[in-house]
Protein backbone atom coordinates (compact mmCIF):
# COMPACT_ATOMS: atom_id res chain seq x y z
CA UNK A 1 0.00 0.00 0.00
CA UNK A 2 1.12 3.70 -0.63
CA UNK A 3 -0.43 7.05 0.32
CA UNK A 4 -2.21 9.38 -2.08
CA UNK A 5 -2.49 13.00 -1.31
CA UNK A 6 -6.12 12.80 -0.82
CA UNK A 7 -5.33 10.50 2.02
CA UNK A 8 -6.06 7.18 0.53
CA UNK A 9 -4.19 4.30 -0.06
CA UNK A 10 -3.44 2.54 -3.37
CA UNK A 11 -3.33 -1.18 -3.29
CA UNK A 12 -0.54 -2.42 -5.88
CA UNK A 13 -1.19 -5.83 -7.44
CA UNK A 14 1.89 -7.35 -9.65
CA UNK A 15 0.73 -10.96 -11.24
CA UNK A 16 3.80 -13.25 -10.78
CA UNK A 17 3.39 -16.50 -12.45
CA UNK A 18 4.89 -18.81 -14.82
CA UNK A 19 4.05 -18.76 -18.52
CA UNK A 20 4.10 -15.02 -18.37
CA UNK A 21 1.05 -14.67 -16.30
CA UNK A 22 -0.71 -17.03 -18.01
CA UNK A 23 -4.56 -17.24 -16.78
CA UNK A 24 -4.53 -20.51 -15.01
CA UNK A 25 -7.11 -21.06 -12.09
CA UNK A 26 -4.68 -20.44 -9.49
CA UNK A 27 -3.67 -17.25 -11.37
CA UNK A 28 -7.13 -16.39 -11.45
CA UNK A 29 -8.07 -17.26 -7.51
CA UNK A 30 -5.03 -15.19 -6.25
CA UNK A 31 -5.67 -12.30 -8.21
CA UNK A 32 -9.59 -12.03 -6.55
CA UNK A 33 -8.48 -12.59 -2.93
CA UNK A 34 -5.59 -9.98 -3.69
CA UNK A 35 -8.89 -7.57 -4.08
CA UNK A 36 -10.43 -8.46 -1.77
CA UNK A 37 -7.86 -7.70 0.48
CA UNK A 38 -7.45 -4.28 -0.95
CA UNK A 39 -11.10 -3.62 -0.57
CA UNK A 40 -11.10 -4.47 3.26
CA UNK A 41 -7.95 -1.89 3.57
CA UNK A 42 -10.23 0.43 1.80
CA UNK A 43 -7.56 1.23 -0.93
CA UNK A 44 -9.27 3.78 -3.10
CA UNK A 45 -6.96 2.89 -6.09
CA UNK A 46 -6.26 -0.58 -7.33
CA UNK A 47 -2.92 -0.68 -9.60
CA UNK A 48 -2.30 -3.95 -11.44
CA UNK A 49 0.75 -4.85 -12.98
CA UNK A 50 2.91 -7.44 -14.32
CA UNK A 51 6.14 -8.80 -15.29
CA UNK A 52 8.23 -8.39 -18.64
CA UNK A 53 4.62 -9.53 -20.26
CA UNK A 54 1.35 -8.51 -18.65
CA UNK A 55 -0.30 -11.84 -19.65
CA UNK A 56 -0.59 -14.19 -22.31
CA UNK A 57 -3.98 -15.24 -21.30
CA UNK A 58 -5.36 -18.47 -21.45
CA UNK A 59 -2.54 -21.57 -20.98
CA UNK A 60 -2.78 -23.34 -23.97
CA UNK A 61 -0.96 -26.01 -23.08
CA UNK A 62 -3.13 -26.23 -19.99
CA UNK A 63 -6.09 -26.16 -22.69
CA UNK A 64 -4.45 -28.62 -24.77
CA UNK A 65 -3.86 -31.24 -21.93
CA UNK A 66 -7.34 -31.09 -20.55
CA UNK A 67 -8.79 -31.55 -24.03
CA UNK A 68 -6.87 -34.88 -24.61
CA UNK A 69 -8.15 -36.05 -21.05
CA UNK A 70 -11.16 -35.55 -21.98
CA UNK A 71 -11.72 -33.13 -19.60
CA UNK A 72 -11.10 -29.55 -21.49
CA UNK A 73 -15.00 -28.01 -20.56
CA UNK A 74 -14.18 -29.02 -16.70
CA UNK A 75 -11.52 -26.94 -16.86
CA UNK A 76 -13.04 -24.09 -18.88
CA UNK A 77 -15.06 -23.99 -16.31
CA UNK A 78 -13.02 -23.50 -13.54
CA UNK A 79 -11.25 -20.70 -15.79
CA UNK A 80 -13.89 -18.81 -17.95
CA UNK A 81 -16.29 -17.66 -15.04
CA UNK A 82 -13.55 -16.89 -12.74
CA UNK A 83 -11.84 -14.57 -15.46
CA UNK A 84 -15.29 -12.81 -16.22
CA UNK A 85 -16.23 -12.80 -12.76
CA UNK A 86 -12.60 -10.44 -12.58
CA UNK A 87 -13.77 -7.95 -15.26
CA UNK A 88 -17.21 -7.50 -14.31
CA UNK A 89 -15.68 -6.81 -10.69
CA UNK A 90 -13.01 -4.42 -12.11
CA UNK A 91 -15.98 -1.96 -13.78
CA UNK A 92 -17.70 -2.22 -10.97
CA UNK A 93 -15.49 -1.31 -8.17
CA UNK A 94 -16.00 1.35 -5.50
CA UNK A 95 -11.99 2.14 -6.50
CA UNK A 96 -10.42 3.72 -9.09
CA UNK A 97 -8.56 0.36 -11.48
CA UNK A 98 -5.06 1.22 -12.90
CA UNK A 99 -3.49 -0.97 -15.26
CA UNK A 100 0.14 -0.90 -15.90
CA UNK A 101 1.38 -3.33 -18.70
CA UNK A 102 4.64 -4.05 -20.34
CA UNK A 103 5.03 -6.96 -23.52
CA UNK A 104 1.85 -9.29 -24.31
CA UNK A 105 -1.68 -8.83 -23.10
CA UNK A 106 -2.82 -11.65 -25.45
CA UNK A 107 -6.74 -13.28 -25.23
CA UNK A 108 -8.92 -12.94 -22.02
CA UNK A 109 -6.33 -11.04 -20.36
CA UNK A 110 -6.78 -8.32 -22.38
CA UNK A 111 -10.10 -7.76 -20.50
CA UNK A 112 -8.02 -6.27 -17.71
CA UNK A 113 -7.19 -3.50 -19.68
CA UNK A 114 -10.67 -3.26 -21.34
CA UNK A 115 -12.00 -3.25 -17.26
CA UNK A 116 -9.68 -0.41 -16.37
CA UNK A 117 -10.54 3.19 -15.65
CA UNK A 118 -6.82 4.29 -16.77
CA UNK A 119 -3.76 2.22 -18.17
CA UNK A 120 0.02 3.43 -19.16
CA UNK A 121 1.71 1.16 -21.56
CA UNK A 122 5.38 0.39 -21.80
CA UNK A 123 6.02 0.89 -25.66
CA UNK A 124 6.77 -3.08 -25.79
CA UNK A 125 3.11 -3.53 -24.68
CA UNK A 126 0.40 -4.83 -27.42
CA UNK A 127 -2.92 -6.42 -27.59
CA UNK A 128 -3.66 -9.16 -30.01
CA UNK A 129 -6.94 -11.82 -29.54
CA UNK A 130 -5.54 -14.74 -31.13
CA UNK A 131 -8.92 -16.44 -30.88
CA UNK A 132 -9.10 -17.15 -34.86
CA UNK A 133 -5.55 -19.05 -34.49
CA UNK A 134 -6.31 -20.92 -31.36
CA UNK A 135 -10.10 -22.02 -32.07
CA UNK A 136 -11.07 -20.52 -28.60
CA UNK A 137 -14.36 -18.52 -28.09
CA UNK A 138 -13.35 -14.76 -27.44
CA UNK A 139 -13.73 -14.50 -23.33
CA UNK A 140 -12.80 -11.51 -20.91
CA UNK A 141 -15.05 -9.19 -22.57
CA UNK A 142 -13.61 -8.96 -26.04
CA UNK A 143 -17.34 -8.86 -27.46
CA UNK A 144 -19.02 -7.86 -24.10
CA UNK A 145 -16.92 -4.88 -22.93
CA UNK A 146 -14.78 -4.11 -26.08
CA UNK A 147 -17.42 -3.11 -27.78
CA UNK A 148 -18.85 -0.21 -25.06
CA UNK A 149 -14.55 1.02 -25.19
CA UNK A 150 -13.95 1.28 -28.77
CA UNK A 151 -17.53 0.17 -30.78
CA UNK A 152 -18.82 -2.92 -31.68
CA UNK A 153 -17.63 -2.68 -35.51
CA UNK A 154 -14.17 -1.74 -34.48
CA UNK A 155 -14.39 -4.82 -32.07
CA UNK A 156 -15.74 -7.11 -34.61
CA UNK A 157 -13.00 -6.51 -36.81
CA UNK A 158 -10.19 -7.06 -34.72
CA UNK A 159 -11.09 -10.15 -33.86
CA UNK A 160 -11.99 -11.09 -37.41
CA UNK A 161 -8.42 -9.64 -38.67
CA UNK A 162 -6.58 -10.64 -35.34
CA UNK A 163 -4.27 -7.70 -35.42
CA UNK A 164 -1.65 -7.23 -33.20
CA UNK A 165 -2.30 -3.54 -31.95
CA UNK A 166 1.18 -1.43 -30.23
CA UNK A 167 1.18 0.47 -27.00
CA UNK A 168 0.53 3.48 -29.76
CA UNK A 169 -2.22 1.86 -31.25
CA UNK A 170 -3.96 1.26 -27.71
CA UNK A 171 -3.44 5.03 -27.00
CA UNK A 172 -5.00 6.02 -29.99
CA UNK A 173 -7.53 3.89 -29.74
CA UNK A 174 -8.21 5.00 -25.95
CA UNK A 175 -7.78 1.52 -24.42
CA UNK A 176 -4.52 3.40 -22.44
CA UNK A 177 -4.19 6.85 -21.47
CA UNK A 178 -0.04 6.82 -21.98
CA UNK A 179 2.86 5.34 -22.99
CA UNK A 180 6.07 5.04 -21.13
CA UNK A 181 9.11 3.48 -20.51
CA UNK A 182 8.20 3.36 -16.06
CA UNK A 183 4.56 2.18 -16.48
CA UNK A 184 4.56 1.18 -13.21
CA UNK A 185 5.51 4.77 -11.46
CA UNK A 186 3.57 6.88 -14.44
CA UNK A 187 0.51 5.11 -13.64
CA UNK A 188 0.65 5.18 -9.95
CA UNK A 189 1.20 9.50 -10.49
CA UNK A 190 -1.84 9.51 -12.69
CA UNK A 191 -3.87 7.48 -10.47
CA UNK A 192 -3.04 10.66 -8.23
CA UNK A 193 -4.03 13.71 -9.96
CA UNK A 194 -7.43 15.12 -9.88
CA UNK A 195 -9.81 15.05 -7.35
CA UNK A 196 -10.69 10.92 -6.66
CA UNK A 197 -14.27 11.49 -5.37
CA UNK A 198 -15.29 13.38 -8.71
CA UNK A 199 -13.13 10.60 -10.84
CA UNK A 200 -15.22 7.74 -9.18
CA UNK A 201 -18.18 9.63 -9.41
CA UNK A 202 -17.51 9.62 -12.70
CA UNK A 203 -16.77 6.23 -13.07
CA UNK A 204 -20.14 5.03 -11.53
CA UNK A 205 -22.55 7.11 -13.74
CA UNK A 206 -20.58 5.71 -16.82
CA UNK A 207 -20.83 1.54 -15.33
CA UNK A 208 -24.31 2.08 -14.01
CA UNK A 209 -26.55 -0.76 -13.02
CA UNK A 210 -28.54 -1.07 -16.63
CA UNK A 211 -24.76 -1.33 -18.43
CA UNK A 212 -23.31 -3.55 -16.08
CA UNK A 213 -26.67 -5.97 -16.28
CA UNK A 214 -26.05 -5.63 -20.00
CA UNK A 215 -22.37 -6.47 -19.94
CA UNK A 216 -22.87 -9.62 -17.18
CA UNK A 217 -25.03 -10.97 -19.84
CA UNK A 218 -22.85 -10.61 -22.86
CA UNK A 219 -20.10 -11.70 -20.26
CA UNK A 220 -22.18 -14.96 -19.30
CA UNK A 221 -22.91 -15.45 -23.40
CA UNK A 222 -19.32 -15.06 -23.75
CA UNK A 223 -18.71 -17.93 -21.57
CA UNK A 224 -21.33 -20.15 -23.13
CA UNK A 225 -19.95 -20.08 -26.31
CA UNK A 226 -16.26 -20.89 -25.12
CA UNK A 227 -17.71 -23.87 -23.26
CA UNK A 228 -19.40 -25.35 -26.64
CA UNK A 229 -16.23 -25.05 -28.87
CA UNK A 230 -13.42 -25.69 -25.84
CA UNK A 231 -14.06 -29.65 -26.48
CA UNK A 232 -14.68 -29.77 -30.05
CA UNK A 233 -12.13 -31.23 -32.82
CA UNK A 234 -11.08 -28.34 -34.92
CA UNK A 235 -10.51 -26.40 -31.61
CA UNK A 236 -7.66 -28.87 -30.51
CA UNK A 237 -6.15 -28.75 -33.69
CA UNK A 238 -6.04 -25.05 -33.78
CA UNK A 239 -4.19 -25.72 -29.98
CA UNK A 240 -1.66 -28.34 -31.83
CA UNK A 241 -1.06 -26.37 -34.56
CA UNK A 242 -0.67 -22.71 -32.43
CA UNK A 243 1.36 -24.83 -29.78
CA UNK A 244 3.49 -25.78 -33.09
CA UNK A 245 4.32 -22.46 -33.93
CA UNK A 246 5.93 -21.69 -30.67
CA UNK A 247 8.36 -24.08 -31.27
CA UNK A 248 10.27 -24.66 -28.35
CA UNK A 249 9.16 -21.36 -26.03
CA UNK A 250 7.82 -22.33 -22.21
CA UNK A 251 6.92 -18.74 -21.65
CA UNK A 252 3.69 -18.55 -23.40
Amino acid sequence: MTGLPDGGTCARLTMRAPRANALEPGLLADLARALDDAEAADAKVILLCGGPNFSSGGDVRAFQAACLSGEATAYAAEVVPALQALVLRLIAMKRLVVVAARGAITGGSAGLLFAADLAVLAPDAFVQPYYSRVGFAPDGGWTALLPERIGAGRALEWLQSDRRLSAEGLRAMSLATAVSDTPEADAEALASHGALGVRLAAKALIWDEARRESIHARLEAETASFLDRIARPETLRGMERFLVGLGGRSDV
